[in-house]
C-alpha cells in the first residue's frame, strides 16, 4: 500500500525522486513507473499503478457508448493521463501541465492514499489536510469495519 507522506524537491530538469517505499510497492506489482493525471477533485496530481488505470478504463468502457458521461470520464481521466517511468535513480520527470495544475514550484508532497497516491504542493496540502480532518470527524460514522471485511 501507499502510506504516509514524503516531501521531495523538484530538480532543475523537472525530475523528482519518488519515495523508496512507493517505488518498492510499484515494483512488487510489476511496474517501473506510475500513471499520473491532474485530479479533477483537487489541485493535485493523482498517481495510480497501471492496473488501477485499467480498472477505471474498463468501468468507463462499460458505460453506454452514446452517453455523454462516458466522454466526460474518458476526457477527464484517460486523455489527461501520462505514464511516467522511473529513471535509474528512481526519479520521474513531470510535465509542465501536471506541475501547473498542482501549482507545484519546487517542493512536492507524495501523499499515500492506500491503493494510489497523490502529489501536492506542500502549502495547498496543509490546507486540504486541515479540511479533511474536520470533515472526517463529521463523517466518521460512515466508515463501517464490517462492510470493509465483507468486500475483501
Amino acid at each position: 500500500m501507499f502510506l504516509s507522506t514524503f516531501e521531495n524537491k523538484l530538480d532543475k530538469k523537472g525530475r523528482v525522486s519518488v519515495p523508496a517505499s512507493f517505488r518498492s510497492h510499484l515494483s512488487s506489482l510489476g511496474y517501473n513507473g506510475v500513471v499520473c493525471y491532474p485530479s479533477f477533485n483537487n489541485p493535485c496530481v493523482e498517481a495510480w499503478p497501471q492496473d488501477r488505470i485499467e480498472k477505471i478504463s474498463n468501468a468507463i468502457d462499460a458505460l453506454n457508448p452514446f452517453e455523454e458521461k462516458k466522454d466526460f470520464f474518458a476526457t477527464s481521466i484517460l486523455s489527461e493521463s501520462i505514464n511516467l517511468q522511473f529513471d535509474s535513480e528512481g526519479r520521474i520527470s513531470f510535465t509542465e501541465r501536471l506541475l501547473k495544475h498542482a501549482k507545484i514550484k519546487k517542493n512536492m508532497l507524495f501523499v499515500g492514499q492506500g491503493k494510489t497516491f497523490q502529489i501536492w504542493d506542500p502549502t495547498l496540502f496543509e490546507k486540504f489536510k486541515a479540511q479533511s480532518k474536520k470533515k472526517s470527524n463529521l463523517y466518521r460514522n460512515s466508515l463501517r469495519w464490517e462492510n470493509q471485511l465483507n468486500k475483501q
